[in-house]
Formats: C-alpha cells, structure tokens, sequence
C-alpha cells in the first residue's frame, strides 16, 4: 500500500486569497452605472445620426451633379475615396487643434467618412436606372433636371438606402475612435475598461455598440422595404 503524500512543511493550515473577481458580463456594473452608461449611449447616437443626415445631405446633390456632369464624377469619387483612406486616429489629431470643439472635430470626421459609401452607391443608383425608363420619360417630353427628380433619384432610391445602411454601421464603429480626443461616446467607457482593466466596462460598451449598428441597420432596411415597394415586386417577379 502507497504511504500517504505529506504536505509541503509551513503550508498546513494556509489558504492562497482570493483574486477580485473581473466578469465580462456584470449586471451589477450596469445598475451601479446606468446614469453615465446612458449618458455616453445618447452621445453615440446623437453623433452617429447627425453624421448620416449630414452625409445625406450633401452626398445626393454631389452625386445627382456627378450624373449630370458626367466629367465630376471621377474626381468627386476619387476625392472622397481619398478622404476614406485617411486614418480616423491622424484626422481627428490634426483637426482639432484647428476646430477647438471636441464635438465639431468628431462629427466633421464621421460626415467625411460617410460620404465616399453614399456618393458612391448614389451614382451607382442613378447610373443603373432601366434605359427604358428614361427614354420613355425623355419621350414625354421631362428635361435633365425633371427627369432626375421625378424618375432617376425614386429609381436609385434602393442603392442609396444601401449606401445609408453601410454609412451607419460604418459610423457606429467610427464614433468610438473619438476617444482619442475626449468625445467618443461609448467609446470612453471602452478606453476606460483597457486602462483599469475592467472586463465589464469593456464588454458593456461593446454591446451596445454592437446593439445600436444592427438597431440602426434593420430600421433603414425596413424603410427602404417601405419607401421602394417596386424592388420588392421586382425581385419577387423573378
């Protein structure tokens, strides 16, 4: 029979303390913390809904002049695409000391970054309008600028709420790399939970990032589905 295995000598009797605990998930952090989680949540969304409609804005003229004016094309899209490939980290660092507002600095960014997907998928949209359609409207006698509003932009409208949906989700994402100037919505919950190494702040931050881009995309996809009855029976057709 085996003897028995003793203990190391001075371990009897001691007992190693326990580590804190640092969950992932911690529904305790988020009632403790409501007030500034929801705080930081309506700052993300603020910023990432003012970008869009700014975006918006000023992308579908750009893109109808494109259309128009066949020559703007190539330079308005490459100036964009320019603008995209820009580091968010180095453009954000370099326009503020410009700007002086936090908020401005973030917001400027993000319409940047969302007008190279909405021009692009504009002109895409306007561009791909049946030849049909526009010779039939050109017959009854629409000029270049009726035509547009009446039949090219309603026949693109499915390619620019495609472009919308990219530009939002883009956005969500986008908006917490303000952080690195003070203004990053959930952002700063995220940049708060590395520093100290709290797991809960982390995980909390991103899930609702996560939440927020997915809540965003199924609205605007319900919205293209409703304003765009035409593509639905198109594809059904099929």
């Amino acid at each position: 029979m085996p003897a028995p295995v003793s203990a190391p000598p001075g371990t009897v009797g001691q007992m190693t303390p326990e580590q804190p605990a640092n969950p992932w998930l911690s529904w305790q952090y988020v009632q403790d913390n409501s007030d500034e989680i929801l705080r930081y949540l309506g700052e993300h969304v603020t910023l990432t809904l003012q970008a869009i409609i700014i975006a918006l804005v000023v992308a579908v003229p750009l893109a109808a002049l494109a259309h128009a004016w066949p020559r703007l094309a190539g330079p308005l899209v490459a100036t964009t695409g320019v603008l995209y490939t820009i580091p968010s980290l180095a453009l954000f660092a370099v326009v503020y000391p410009f700007i002086r507002d936090r908020r401005t600095t973030v917001l400027l960014g993000l319409v940047l970054y969302a007008l190279l997907l909405l021009v692009r998928n504009t002109l895409v949209g306007l561009r791909g309008v049946d030849p049909a359609v526009t010779d039939a409207a050109r017959g009854l006698g629409y000029g270049r600028w009726r035509m547009l509003f009446t039949v090219e932009l309603p026949n693109a409208l499915p390619a620019v709420v495609t472009g919308l949906r990219l530009a939002s989700v883009s956005t969500v994402a986008l908006v917490t790399v303000g952080v690195v100037i003070g203004y990053g919505g959930l952002g700063q919950l995220m940049f708060r939970g590395f520093t100290s190494g709290y797991h809960a702040q982390i995980m909390t931050a991103t899930l609702l990032c996560l939440a927020l881009g997915l809540t965003i995309d199924l609205v605007l996809y319900l919205v293209g589905r409703l304003v765009t009855p035409w593509s639905r029976a198109a594809v059904s057709a099929r």
